[in-house]
């Protein structure tokens, strides 16, 4: 612990002699809300619908498997006890293999949204990188993070709209 105490303070001791000089002044940070950015965003909306759509379509027509699934579970729950051994060994194996299935189709239908996602926000965030890349010269900005990264900032520096106009020029 003291050498790392020693480090420390020979540390903070160069910095000190040597006067590092920083200004405030010239720092200027702009922050974004990346959602707000996609989801207010034409192109960002669209995305979304179509997203939203496929999401409904596949829950169509996973409904009547899950239905299916329930209805079996509930009917081992409330006639296992007047079933032989035999026969409830058989549903329980059915209920397994039909849940097993369920599963596989609905981790294959989130690989499939993910794999949409990522497809649909490509080109956004693209297109995002270089419109932050141009108000960030163009307004003389140090940095611009997106607003996760920080616990206070004030309203003045969101460039969250100014972002979302200049995306929809550029996506359209």
């Amino acid at each position: 612990m003291s050498l790392r105490m020693g480090w420390l303070a020979v540390a903070l001791l160069a910095v000190l002699s040597f006067g590092v000089d920083v200004h405030a002044a010239d720092v200027k940070i702009g922050v974004m809300n990346i959602q707000k950015v996609i989801s207010q965003s034409e192109n960002g909306q669209k995305a979304q619908k179509r997203f939203e759509s496929r999401v409904k379509e596949l829950q169509s027509k996973f409904k009547p498997e899950e239905e299916a699934l329930i209805a079996l579970r509930k009917d081992i729950e409330k006639k296992s006890s007047a079933w032989s051994e035999e026969v409830k060994s058989e549903k329980i194996r059915e209920y397994q293999k039909m849940e097993r299935e369920f599963r596989s189709k609905t981790e294959d239908a989130r690989f499939e949204m993910k794999q949409m996602q990522d497809k649909e926000l490509e080109p956004i965030l693209k297109a995002l990188q270089t419109i932050v890349e141009k108000i960030g010269k163009e307004g003389g900005y140090t940095m611009i993070v997106e607003m996760r990264s920080g616990l206070y900032f004030d309203k003045s520096i969101d460039l969250s709209d100014t972002i979302v106009n200049r995306l929809n020029a550029t996506l359209k």
